[in-house]
């Protein structure tokens, strides 16, 4: 047999491709624009004791939003239970922010973002940004790991609750429209940014340090494990 190759139609003018589909035809230099990408909207055809393939498309996303949060969560403390005291208030140099200052940020943002999330800005008129790069004699470690703690209760709860139908909607950041899985991203790449900061200054600063990846010449024996099951 001869493979014959498929023919395209003729959809006239590329300026015309877009009039029936979902998605915009985004002008180039404009990578913002990505955040306005409306989610597609899968067939919602379902089958009697099959799971539909929409239904399991969205909650995979979901869940595997979900799933980084905790991956990235149980990195960060398994790093910040490794440090002493003065290791978790020291800055390498006066530009530099110490893990304490990191917390107290990342438990500012994590708060204002997840608060009532779907319906609320993401930047809530009393936050104080600033604020969460500066140390107060108030600042015990104890107090920036309880906010650290309720923080990350709020992004969980918050997850939890979140639909197929949610990934569609508009929320909103400083004034500007994006939607929820923009936001899911943006969120999600911040926090990872931050905790990868503290792994790093923990790591510099404990001479003990417990590995919370694949420590160094394990990897060949993971992948056997791995392929073994």
């Amino acid at each position: 047999r001869i493979a014959r190759t498929p023919q395209v139609p003729n959809r006239g003018p590329r300026s015309s491709w877009n009039n029936s589909s979902p998605f915009r035809v985004l002008p180039l230099g404009r990578p913002e624009a990505l955040m306005h990408c409306p989610v597609p909207q899968f067939p919602r055809l379902e089958v009697a004791g099959h799971t539909p393939l929409w239904r399991f498309l969205v909650d995979n996303t979901i869940s595997s939003i979900r799933s980084e949060f905790e991956r990235y969560h149980a990195v960060a403390e398994g790093a910040l239970t490794q440090m002493g005291h003065d290791a978790f208030f020291h800055a390498p140099d006066s530009d530099a922010n110490s893990v304490a200052i990191l917390v107290k940020h990342m438990a500012g943002n994590l708060t204002s973002r997840w608060t009532n999330f779907l319906t609320t800005d993401g930047e809530k008129p009393h936050r104080d940004r600033d604020s969460e790069f500066e140390l107060t004699p108030e600042d015990t470690r104890e107090t920036l790991m309880m906010h650290w703690s309720a923080s990350w209760q709020l992004v969980f709860h918050e997850l939890g609750r979140l639909n197929d139908v949610d990934l569609s909607r508009a929320v909103y950041l400083r004034g500007q429209s994006l939607s929820v899985s923009a936001a899911l991203l943006k969120q999600l790449t911040h926090t990872v940014c931050h905790v990868g900061q503290i792994v790093t200054l923990a790591h510099q600063q404990t001479k003990s340090w417990q590995s919370l990846s694949v420590p160094r010449g394990q990897s060949a024996a993971l992948n056997e494990r791995m392929r073994n099951g």
